[in-house]
Protein backbone atom coordinates (compact mmCIF):
# COMPACT_ATOMS: atom_id res chain seq x y z
CA UNK A 1 0.00 0.00 0.00
CA UNK A 2 1.13 3.96 -0.67
CA UNK A 3 1.86 5.92 1.67
CA UNK A 4 -0.18 9.04 1.17
CA UNK A 5 2.04 12.08 1.51
CA UNK A 6 0.12 15.02 2.27
CA UNK A 7 0.26 18.27 0.00
CA UNK A 8 2.18 20.29 2.22
CA UNK A 9 4.88 17.61 2.44
CA UNK A 10 4.91 17.91 -1.42
CA UNK A 11 5.23 21.43 -1.35
CA UNK A 12 8.15 21.29 1.14
CA UNK A 13 9.83 19.11 -0.84
CA UNK A 14 9.60 21.31 -4.66
CA UNK A 15 10.57 24.02 -2.57
CA UNK A 16 13.86 22.07 -1.46
CA UNK A 17 14.57 21.26 -4.88
CA UNK A 18 14.12 24.62 -5.79
CA UNK A 19 16.59 26.04 -3.44
CA UNK A 20 18.74 23.39 -4.43
CA UNK A 21 18.42 24.37 -7.87
CA UNK A 22 19.27 27.78 -7.21
CA UNK A 23 22.23 26.94 -5.24
CA UNK A 24 23.88 25.19 -8.10
CA UNK A 25 22.91 27.82 -10.88
CA UNK A 26 25.03 30.00 -8.23
CA UNK A 27 28.00 28.03 -7.61
CA UNK A 28 27.95 27.58 -11.20
CA UNK A 29 28.20 31.46 -11.95
CA UNK A 30 30.67 31.80 -9.53
CA UNK A 31 33.26 29.92 -10.84
CA UNK A 32 32.51 30.99 -14.80
CA UNK A 33 33.30 34.08 -12.44
CA UNK A 34 36.51 32.91 -11.24
CA UNK A 35 37.78 31.02 -14.65
CA UNK A 36 37.18 34.01 -16.42
CA UNK A 37 38.50 36.82 -13.71
CA UNK A 38 41.81 34.54 -13.65
CA UNK A 39 41.94 34.42 -17.51
CA UNK A 40 41.85 38.20 -17.69
CA UNK A 41 44.76 38.35 -15.46
CA UNK A 42 46.57 35.79 -17.35
CA UNK A 43 46.34 37.55 -20.25
CA UNK A 44 47.16 41.10 -18.49
CA UNK A 45 50.31 39.62 -17.70
CA UNK A 46 50.83 38.20 -20.92
CA UNK A 47 50.18 41.85 -22.22
CA UNK A 48 52.62 43.67 -19.81
CA UNK A 49 55.25 40.98 -20.59
CA UNK A 50 55.26 40.73 -24.54
CA UNK A 51 54.48 44.59 -24.49
CA UNK A 52 56.64 46.07 -21.99
CA UNK A 53 52.82 48.03 -20.85
CA UNK A 54 54.84 48.96 -17.01
CA UNK A 55 55.85 52.42 -18.52
CA UNK A 56 52.45 53.16 -19.62
CA UNK A 57 49.16 54.46 -18.98
CA UNK A 58 46.10 53.57 -19.52
CA UNK A 59 45.11 55.42 -22.15
CA UNK A 60 48.49 54.75 -23.95
CA UNK A 61 47.41 51.03 -23.18
CA UNK A 62 44.42 51.41 -24.80
CA UNK A 63 45.63 53.05 -27.67
CA UNK A 64 48.13 50.37 -28.44
CA UNK A 65 45.64 47.29 -28.07
CA UNK A 66 43.36 49.97 -30.67
CA UNK A 67 46.60 49.68 -32.98
CA UNK A 68 47.28 45.89 -32.49
CA UNK A 69 43.92 45.07 -33.01
CA UNK A 70 43.73 46.27 -36.20
CA UNK A 71 46.30 43.96 -37.41
CA UNK A 72 45.58 40.75 -39.69
CA UNK A 73 44.01 38.00 -37.28
CA UNK A 74 44.98 34.45 -36.30
CA UNK A 75 42.48 31.95 -37.49
CA UNK A 76 42.41 29.89 -33.66
CA UNK A 77 40.63 27.04 -35.50
CA UNK A 78 43.34 26.11 -37.93
CA UNK A 79 46.62 28.07 -35.84
CA UNK A 80 46.26 26.70 -32.55
CA UNK A 81 45.29 22.82 -32.27
CA UNK A 82 44.10 22.75 -28.88
CA UNK A 83 45.20 19.28 -28.59
CA UNK A 84 49.15 19.73 -28.98
CA UNK A 85 51.22 19.64 -26.11
CA UNK A 86 51.55 22.94 -24.18
CA UNK A 87 55.48 22.90 -24.79
CA UNK A 88 54.97 23.16 -28.36
CA UNK A 89 54.28 26.71 -29.69
CA UNK A 90 51.50 27.67 -31.68
CA UNK A 91 52.31 28.68 -35.89
CA UNK A 92 51.23 32.09 -36.76
CA UNK A 93 48.83 32.42 -39.94
CA UNK A 94 50.80 33.74 -43.30
CA UNK A 95 49.02 36.71 -42.92
CA UNK A 96 50.33 38.01 -39.61
CA UNK A 97 53.59 36.98 -40.16
CA UNK A 98 54.08 38.62 -43.78
CA UNK A 99 52.46 42.02 -42.64
CA UNK A 100 54.78 44.76 -41.82
CA UNK A 101 53.73 46.74 -38.18
CA UNK A 102 52.21 50.25 -39.15
CA UNK A 103 52.68 51.98 -35.76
Amino acid sequence: MKKKHPISDIQKRIDQLEERKKNILRLTKERERKKRANRLIQTGALAEKYFELGSLSIEEREELFKIVSKAPRFNTSTDFNMDRQSDVEPSPSKNFMNCSPTF
